[in-house]
């Protein structure tokens, strides 16, 4: 669990986060949301102490952090960023082993945990393990920056802009991969960006700042059919918000169940947006659902029209 109790910060007179409380509970994917400059992530850094607080509390696990090691605390904390910082000179595998080497786990461990890592998140190219970043693409970095911060299996990750300056088709990718591996080891994530797409796609709760504080924390859902101000409503949206909300909502929640449909199936757990798609690919304003290999129901095109929230 990450607690902020009445966090401040400064740089010089400028205010970068005014008093602001948070809960993160255990197995979260927490995201916050904001324009530049907003305090998100100067809030993350407080996490691992890669910025001070002023005023305040931050505690991971009911620990405040300024009472633990600084080494200790971030050998415990997994760490992605936009510029990825892989260590140059070191391959594929040693940059995601560094922090179990750190560690000092057993070699048979490290070469199992590479491996692991390296299939999760596709890093299946013939020989990329003995690569070294400079030959990687952009995607393929990020990919080891993510793995890295995994390789301990560390309780939290935090992630800063983690896929920020990638091509829409790769980000896609990794934000899939991403939320696939936190639900499947119950890892709590703390993930900044500036994108309200990514937010949405990825959050069990988002949390927009404005202005150094939290405007709204609540579900994609609760932000988009709730927002507490106009503030927050331009932000989500405006008057596109029925649009962010086919990337939330799931086909399984809105098929017609046992109805039946022509064309290429779309999967249950597909976004509407991913369903909207496919009927415009196919030219179609149905298509079947599929679920576990068998068809379920159908997706109508009206009935993503006509929904109300």
């Amino acid at each position: 669990m990450i607690e902020f109790e009445h966090v401040g910060k400064r740089f010089g007179e400028r205010v970068v986060i005014e008093d602001l409380s948070l809960r993160i509970d255990d197995g979260e994917f927490f995201v916050l949301v904001g324009p530049s400059g907003s305090g998100k992530s100067t809030l993350l850094r407080t996490v691992n102490r890669l910025a001070h607080v002023d005023s305040g509390i931050v505690r991971v696990d009911g620990r405040d952090v300024s009472s633990v090691e600084r080494e200790a605390l971030r050998r415990g904390i997994g760490y992605a960023i936009q510029s990825v910082g892989l260590f140059p000179h070191r391959t594929v595998a040693e940059n995601i082993a560094t922090v179990p080497r750190l560690l000092a786990w057993s070699d048979a461990d490290v070469r199992a945990r590479v491996a692991e890592l390296i299939d999760l998140l596709r890093l299946d190219e013939p020989g990329i393990a003995d690569r070294y970043p400079h030959t990687l693409s952009g995607g393929q970095q990020q990919r080891v920056g993510v793995a890295r911060a995994l390789a301990a299996r560390p309780r939290i990750v935090l992630m800063d802009e983690p896929f920020g300056a990638l091509d829409p088709v790769t980000r896609e990718s990794l934000q899939t991969r991403l939320k696939a591996i936190q639900r499947d080891t119950g890892t709590t994530i703390l993930f900044v960006t500036h994108d309200m797409d990514e937010a949405f796609r990825l959050g069990d709760r988002v949390a927009v700042m404005l202005d150094g504080g939290l405007a709204q924390v609540g579900r994609p859902l609760d932000l988009l059919h709730r927002p507490v101000d106009d503030r927050v409503r331009d932000f989500v949206g405006g008057t596109h918000a029925r649009l962010r909300e086919l990337a939330v909502r799931t086909v399984g929640g809105s098929m017609r169940v046992g109805d039946r449909a022509d064309g290429e199936p779309v999967d249950a757990a597909d976004s509407l947006q991913d369903a909207l798609a496919s009927m415009l690919a196919q030219r179609r304003d149905r298509l079947p659902v599929r679920e576990r290999g068998a068809i379920v129901g159908a997706i109508v095109l009206g009935d993503l029209v006509a929904r109300e929230p």
